[in-house]
């Protein structure tokens, strides 16, 4: 298994160009099902079940399986989308500088898609039972909260006894076990516009009731705790002559556990029912839109395993927490041990230049979840 892997990896790079240098913005739906058809052809080469989740505004979802009637109990997940415009692709083509390769997302997470197909590959070349134990899930939408791919994904975790969520790898073989739960709110405040030279004493400042509120959402952090509230967009007013009638805040929350997100999102709602200014009303929407992904005494277990493989990879694999967000919280939340940063190696994702894979990586990475696979199986 290892040096059919190994033998691969010239071929496993240019099927890497070949998903990098198609665009698929979580919003540009014929990219994303340019990826997805791409993928869809390449498992069922290998006689694998393809399931097509046809969207309507965003890209089309697959649901993979060793054949239609397997009852596997690992569910893996990846995402199809990225964060890059349309044409992108296109202004920064995919290219190799030494062991990395780089273009728009190389690292998040396009070589992660070439790890599960050449895992799948190398289990089918080994005759490996493991293949039909496997239902992966490539979803369209990760990039801006999963709001289409949730259900399937949750339908998908049921009755499974690990996930295993092929986000990037970090540095130095590190794979995540803990991610913060993400939040997103909206904050909309009404006021009266007046003429502010004319009559300002008969208008009712938005921006200023908004201000008051910024003030007391920002005295929320807690950053020793982990939760972290970042009134990251405002808007407001209508001219600088006018007693602004309306103003806009978004808010982004990043929390430990669920404590914390039941405690942040009362808070929340108790700074938008307050009124600071006379004569202004407020609204509030938005929820915690991704649960947080806690460690477990059985995550903890399922670590191990993942250790001990790469162990006998020659990789020290170690654990780290994130604050940043994904589709591992869904399955978490579920109560299945989730183990996610299963994928290559890279860093900068997101960056208009420097987002890169260890391509070395790339070659690890799709033995150990191979191995990793087996390891479950039995």
């Amino acid at each position: 298994m290892e040096n059919f892997i190994k033998n691969k990896r010239d071929e496993m790079i240019d099927l890497l160009e070949q998903l990098v240098n198609t665009d698929s913005n979580s919003y540009d739906k014929e990219g994303v099902d340019k990826v997805s058809s791409l993928l869809q052809e390449r498992f069922e080469e290998i006689g694998m079940y393809v399931k097509v989740h046809r969207e309507a505004e965003t890209g089309n979802h697959l649901e993979i399986k060793g054949t239609r009637e397997s009852e596997p109990k690992i569910l893996m997940i990846a995402h199809m989308d990225t964060v890059f415009p349309k044409g992108e692709a296109e202004r920064r083509p995919f290219s190799v500088i030494g062991d990395k390769a780089y273009g728009p997302g190389v690292n998040d997470e396009k070589a992660s898609h070439v790890q599960i197909l050449y895992a799948m590959k190398a289990l089918k070349e080994s005759k490996s039972p493991a293949i039909n134990n496997v239902h992966i899930i490539f979803n369209s939408d990760e990039e801006i909260g999963s709001t289409t791919s949730k259900p399937l994904i949750e339908e998908a975790a049921a009755g499974k006894e690990y996930s295993l969520v092929v986000e990037c790898g970090r540095p130095n073989d590190g794979v995540v076990t803990e991610r913060k739960g993400v939040g997103h709110f909206d904050m909309s405040v009404k006021g009266k516009s007046a003429h502010s030279g004319v009559e300002p004493q008969i208008g009712v400042s938005a921006i200023e009731e908004l201000a008051h509120k910024v003030i007391r959402l920002q005295q929320l952090n807690d950053y020793s705790q982990g939760v972290s509230i970042n009134v990251g967009l405002i808007d407001g007013g209508t001219s600088v002559n006018t007693v602004p009638p309306d103003a806009e805040a978004e808010i982004d929350v990043r929390v430990k556990n669920k404590d914390q997100a039941m405690n942040i999102t009362k808070a929340i709602h108790e700074v938008a029912d307050d009124e600071f200014v006379d004569g202004t009303k407020t609204e509030l929407s938005g929820n915690m839109g991704r649960p947080p992904m806690e460690k477990t005494e059985e995550s903890q277990k399922l670590f191990d395993v993942v250790q001990e493989t790469g162990k006998e990879l020659g990789l020290d694999i170690h654990e780290v927490s994130t604050g940043g967000g994904s589709d591992a919280a869904f399955t978490a939340a579920k109560g299945i041990p989730t183990i996610d940063g299963i994928g290559p190696i890279g860093e900068f994702s997101h960056s208009e230049t420097d987002e890169f894979t260890d391509l070395n990586s790339l070659v690890d990475r799709t033995i150990l979840l191979a191995k990793l696979i087996e390891r479950l199986t039995k």
